[in-house]
């Protein structure tokens, strides 16, 4: 006998970031999979279609009164979602981050239980609300109680986890549940694309992310210049932040800025994956790394440094490499070995797609239904 779908209350981030696209993906396929999803938000997530089916969209107003030089958003959240499961009968939070989102429904649970209403949070954590917000001593007591007055708590990674455990006095177990991809057909227009991006027949190395320092932009631009020296090859950077116009300024410098295409915040990163040759992920910190995941996923070989969680995704010499951060010439040995052979570079694409096929939105997706219904069952 088939279980009846379940009433989800997703927050989230509703950016361009990791943890606003994991839990708009993961909300799109609770929809596909025909439970009930409302996302509760001060802006509506940029990959969610509020046309579909089963999923809806509550934003959170917050009122500019003068009184405040900042405006309480965790009450105006709170409040939103107190309305929401009232009105919209739904069974459980999701929430993405430890604050403000766990601490904000928190409240709204204690709100709830004088109405007579008794709901589980389940809270993800996915790396900045750990490695960077959450270690501010102003918001590690809130960040802490966040997190042992959830009913479950996930980790993106295991190096989440264990970080998460060292530096905060938590009580509560955590479950690592790894982010996912879509493995999604390849584009009709793959030849199109590779042919105007490379019409020379150029290698495409990519790099894709907010543009912060922590993403190490100098040593993206940097690992590329030392592999187009021996392979003909061109870098396309997708994003944009602090950083971006010092990545055009190294490469005016080192005299490749004509073989740089900078793309900004498209929405055709798959589509550019699709025809790319190599990926490059040399991040000082990264809770997860799901851009080198979905790199994998379109069948891109990856190097990378071996921050936080890419070792559990990048398997060395196998997928691609592992670097140490801010090793530039491992990286670009590394580059040109994946890059050099054909049948080498095809066996690393085979084993990449392999990889992350492990990280299927599918099989991941099961894992939250499971973990959904069973914080419903523990009351």
């Amino acid at each position: 006998m088939s279980q009846k779908p379940l009433r989800i209350g997703v927050v989230c981030y509703p950016t361009y970031g990791g943890s606003g696209v994991v839990a708009t993906e993961l909300g799109k396929f609770m929809a596909s999979s025909g439970h009930t999803v409302h996302f509760i938000t001060y802006n509506q997530p940029v990959r969610l279609d509020i046309l579909k089916e089963n999923i809806y969209y509550h934003e959170v107003n917050v009122e500019d009164y003068p009184l405040f030089q900042y405006q309480p958003y965790e009450l105006a959240l709170s409040s939103k979602m107190v309305d929401t499961v009232l009105n919209e009968g739904i069974e459980l939070l999701h929430v993405h981050y430890a604050i403000p989102h766990a601490y904000a429904a928190y409240m709204a649970r204690e709100i709830l239980k004088e109405k007579g209403v008794d709901i589980p949070i389940i809270t993800t954590l996915h790396g900045t609300d750990i490695t960077l917000v959450g270690k501010n001593p102003s918001y590690k007591p809130a960040v802490t109680f966040s997190i042992n007055h959830s009913n479950k708590v996930t980790s993106v990674s295991e190096s989440l986890r264990l970080e998460t455990l060292s530096s905060f006095p938590v009580r509560k177990d955590i479950e690592v549940i790894p982010n996912f991809t879509d493995l999604e057909t390849e584009p009709d227009d793959k030849g199109e694309m590779k042919a105007n991006l490379a019409p020379k027949g150029e290698k495409l190395v990519t790099h894709v992310s907010n543009f912060r320092k922590v993403k190490r932009i100098d040593d993206v631009v940097n690992t590329f210049f030392g592999i187009s020296q021996k392979i003909p090859s061109k870098l396309i950077l997708i994003g944009d932040g602090p950083e971006r116009q010092k990545a055009e300024d190294l490469g005016r410098s080192l005299g490749i800025v004509d073989r740089l295409i900078f793309l900004g915040r498209t929405r055709e990163v798959r589509r550019v994956l699709a025809v790319s040759d190599l990926f490059l992920l040399p991040s000082e910190k990264e809770s997860f790394g799901l851009a080198a995941l979905e790199a994998m996923a379109a069948g891109v070989p990856v190097v990378s440094s071996n921050a936080g969680g890419l070792p559990e995704i990048n398997q060395h010499g196998k997928t691609g490499y592992l670097a140490d951060i801010g090793d530039v010439d491992a990286m670009v040995r590394f580059g040109l070995e994946v890059l050099s052979e054909d049948s080498v570079h095809q066996q690393f694409r085979e084993a990449a797609f392999a990889q992350a096929s492990k990280f299927s939105i599918d099989k991941i997706g099961q894992r939250y239904i499971e973990l959904y219904r069973n914080a419903l069952s523990a009351g």
